[in-house]
């Protein structure tokens, strides 16, 4: 390696590295590793280490040496590294993905991201009264049914679930199913989805090739294979939701037909159940027919309605 590609790549490395120290915690030289091997940044935990020792000497970077490994952070003083290239509206849309899209992105990406974020939420709050540092709490996602707190997952099951499903690697699985019976199980990691606090994974069994769908909290161990298989070009997590899946359905299209009291049903006048909706006005109601898939999801929403729903039909199609 020429001197000049070597000092190149020094300096690289010394710029994502002070993009990810952080200014009010302190940051490792492991978990710095982590984040650059993540990014697709491969150095040694040593050169990391060396590179860290340098940066101490030449900005305002803090070392914690009381314990190993040691801990790195700007000092209170100071702002830490800003990015001119992060402006207001790219640091909004980082807070905001951060926000509502952290269980949906790998672990190893939130990781190598987290220098970003930092400095995303230190440009709005250091924006003042600027327009997008106020958006953040102008809007908010609210729940269309009774709020529950997420059931917890165990340590370690997101990142490494999370990363397989990233890198198409097979997953060993210890599964506790709703009955409480434990079982292992090799699964072919396909799709994450949240469903209210739930997250679950859409996955296929080994030996088979349909797909089923596991919920992340009832996972009490799992481990990545070195293993690595070809996706499915025939799934599409998108059908898989169409078809009822995450309601507790098989796919299966019926014709559906009830009537509703006018009150209860208003709303479906403006969100319709499909695009294929017909609404017949009665004295007293109205009167309800779409394709839909059948699941049980839709049977707990008429149910829903008590006896504000009545004269319900299903029909095959």
């Amino acid at each position: 390696m020429t001197k000049k590609v070597e000092t190149g790549n020094s300096i690289k490395l010394a710029l994502e590295l002070l993009k990810r120290i952080p200014r009010n915690r302190y940051v490792t030289a492991p978990e710095l590793h982590k984040q650059l091997d993540a990014a697709g940044i491969v150095r040694t935990k040593r050169t990391i280490e060396r590179q860290l020792e340098s940066l101490v000497n030449e900005f305002d970077i803090e070392r914690d040496d009381r314990s190993k490994p040691f801990g790195y952070r700007w000092k209170s003083q100071t702002r830490g590294l800003s990015l001119p290239m992060l402006n207001e509206q790219e640091s909004l849309l980082l807070a905001l993905s951060q926000r509502y899209l952290q269980n949906l992105l790998p672990a190893s990406i939130l990781q190598s991201m987290d220098g970003f974020f930092y400095q995303a939420r230190t440009n709005l709050v250091d924006g003042g009264e600027k327009l997008e540092s106020q958006w953040l709490k102008k809007v908010r996602v609210v729940d269309v049914t009774q709020p529950l707190l997420p059931p917890a997952v165990k340590t370690g099951v997101f990142e490494i679930v999370t990363t397989a499903l990233y890198r198409n690697q097979w997953l060993e699985l210890s599964y506790r199913n709703a009955s409480g019976k434990l079982a292992d199980y090799r699964v072919m990691p396909l799709g994450l989805a949240q469903q209210g606090p739930r997250l679950y994974l859409v996955c296929r069994f080994n030996g088979y090739t349909n797909e089923r769908s596991l919920a992340l909290h009832r996972i009490e161990a799992a481990k990545a294979s070195d293993l690595t298989f070809t996706r499915p070009a025939e799934f599409s997590l998108e059908r898989y939701d169409a078809d009822g899946r995450f309601g507790f359905g098989e796919g299966t299209r019926i014709k559906l037909s009830f009537c509703i009291d006018k009150e209860a049903g208003y709303h479906l006048l403006e969100s319709p159940l499909s695009e294929d909706q017909e609404v017949r006005e009665l004295e007293n109601g109205y009167q309800i027919q779409a394709i839909v898939i059948d699941s049980a999801q839709l049977q707990w929403w008429l149910n829903g309605f008590g006896e504000n729903v009545w004269g319900v039909e299903k029909l095959s199609v």
